[in-house]
């Protein structure tokens, strides 16, 4: 099995280059937080034998890189991933006067102050219970047991777990029905975190293409009759990047091929509310049987500070996922809980607020991207961001240009297995309008420099502090 820095970078992506570029896809990867603080990094031969490069290129690579503070080499031992000093990891606070386009997520709804009012006398009522609860309240339960039949798939209070959010809720699924070693079937692209989160629990990834105009669905029902994964991990409504929505007739096929071959179907469901003008509404998976277990959450519908998801899971997983659940949380905090209920009790209010927001998002990007030379912004009725096509295989030199400007961006392979998909980047349509309008300025001035030669990657990053 190959290293997992040759994974993050894609061999073919680093085909011929020289020992200058090599250090700068490696610290893009640093920047980027795919290699964390700490982490051993492959040998100079081991590293050559991989790429199919002289050991003096990888030699003069880990060089550039040592010199520049960001590995750190024993002789004869290890080579270790660092950060220059005074620079901030992955994943800090940004500087003020930056912007952040890597966190697609709107601010909070303007009825989350008001809901949180009318939640007091609910929580009130609840200081006579030990605070902790397992399942989630009923009400909450319910309420999303609502919303699901709603939409056309049966559920009771029962089938619902409340989690402190949906990535939480995936980790829980995966503690409790994780087989380390086994095969996870992903989209390629897909969300990051999910990718990383089946890594921690030892799975190798089988990636399935997606793009904006959908699902290669043979692919991923040969796949899974192929592979015969453990878990499969899917996104069919604005999937995350591209915006694709799953058609019916095709979840029902997948769901069919999932349960004869006997694979988890994960479905995350976080991008289901975010409706801007798709005009037609998908049957959730979750009808399609019971090997769909279904992730949600409140953070993209009302804000990123409201911990709050759910598990929409048959009785007998739901049992395993409570009783794993103790060894590492007692349950999700009450108060978002509470507020959770208010707010899922008036749907439409929330839902027209977020079809606007996401309307002038949407709008302010298309702006931006049409005045730039090369780009093209798909069609995107609705989600989080625009899977745009910069017309050249230069995303990661753009996101470490975008860097000196201010501008937090990551590059097409951090949605991917293996480093590809370098033409695409994922812009989130949650900004304001005015902060859209600045960070495609942004945009297009680093995009001049990648195309024009103007300051050089490697002399950006002597001063990118900003993650």
């Amino acid at each position: 099995m190959g290293s997992r820095l040759v994974a993050q970078l894609g061999a073919q992506n680093v085909a011929g280059s020289t020992a200058t570029a090599l250090a700068d896809r490696i610290r893009a990867l640093i920047l980027d937080g795919r290699l964390t603080v700490g982490e051993r990094l492959p040998s100079e031969r081991a590293l050559a034998l991989e790429l199919r490069r002289s050991r003096s290129t990888i030699t003069r690579a880990y060089g550039v890189l040592e010199a520049d503070g960001y590995v750190s080499r024993l002789h004869g031992g290890s080579t270790r991933v660092t950060l220059p000093h005074g620079h901030a990891a992955p994943g800090a606070d940004a500087d003020d006067d930056a912007i952040d386009l890597s966190i697609a997520s709107m601010d909070s709804t303007p009825g989350l102050y008001d809901a949180t009012v009318r939640s007091l006398p609910r929580l009130a009522a609840l200081r006579g219970t030990s605070g902790y609860s397992l399942r989630g309240l009923p009400e909450l339960r319910e309420a999303v047991a609502q919303r699901f039949r709603d939409r056309g798939a049966p559920t009771s209070a029962d089938e619902i777990i409340i989690t402190s959010g949906a990535l939480n809720a995936v980790n829980l699924i995966l503690t409790a029905l994780g087989r380390r070693g086994e095969r996870a079937l992903v989209e390629q692209p897909t969300f990051p975190h999910a990718l990383e989160a089946l890594h921690r629990h030892g799975y190798r990834p089988y990636p399935t293409p997606v793009d904006v105009d959908g699902w290669d669905t043979r692919h991923l029902n040969e796949t899974l009759l192929g592979a015969r994964p453990h878990v499969a991990y899917l996104i069919p409504d604005f999937h995350n990047p591209t915006g694709a929505t799953l058609p019916d007739d095709e979840r029902a096929r997948i769901a069919t091929t999932a349960r004869n071959v006997g694979t988890h179907l994960i479905v995350d469901e976080t991008t289901t509310e975010l409706d801007i003008d798709r005009g037609w509404t998908p049957t959730p998976m979750a009808a399609a049987g019971p090997n769909v277990i279904t992730v949600g959450s409140m953070s993209k519908i009302a804000w990123g500070g409201m911990r709050i998801g759910w598990i929409r899971a048959e009785r007998s997983v739901s049992a395993r996922l409570l009783a794993v659940r103790p060894s590492f949380e007692l349950g999700t905090a009450l108060l978002e809980q509470c507020i959770a209920v208010e707010l899922l009790s008036d749907m439409p209010a929330l839902s027209s607020h977020v079809r606007g927001r996401l309307h002038e998002g949407r709008s302010a990007v298309q702006a931006g991207i049409d005045a730039i030379s090369g780009f093209r912004m798909p069609t995107t009725p609705g989600g989080l961001s625009a899977w745009v096509d910069i017309g050249a295989p230069l995303s990661t030199a753009l996101s470490l240009a975008a860097r000196e400007h201010q501008l937090i961006l990551p590059p097409g392979p951090r949605f991917t297995t293996g480093g590809v998909l370098e033409r695409r980047l994922r812009i989130p349509i949650t900004l304001t309008p005015e902060r859209t309008a600045e960070a495609m300025r942004r945009l297009s001035s680093a995009w001049d420099e990648v195309r024009g030669g103007g300051p050089s990657v490697s002399g950006a990053l002597q001063h990118a502090a900003v993650i």
